[in-house]
């Protein structure tokens, strides 16, 4: 079964579960049965977590307005913690 989404004009969205290639063009509003047409979206946008969400508004942000690097970052004050299983191993 797939989630399919409708929009009516009044009473705005609402999902059906239909067999897969089955959904038509419009359906009724279960609210005030009324004609509802179809909305084509992505699949499974919706049920994303939010860390991913976060991560894609970004990037569509960075489409519009990207950030513009004006100087070179400074390096790290303090060394990077070495793990002990490698820290016996030469260094160049």
């Amino acid at each position: 079964m797939a989630t399919y989404e409708y929009s009516c004009k009044r009473c705005g969205s609402f999902d059906v579960k239909l067999p897969m290639g089955t959904a038509p063009s419009e359906q009724v509003c279960p609210r005030c049965a009324n004609s509802a047409r179809r909305v084509y979206s992505s699949p499974a946008i919706a049920f994303t977590s939010p860390a991913v969400a976060g991560l894609r508004e970004l990037e569509e942000k960075s489409r519009e307005n990207p950030a513009v690097v004006t100087r070179v970052p400074p390096k790290d004050a303090a060394p990077r913690p070495v793990h002990p299983a490698v820290a016996r191993l030469p260094r160049p």
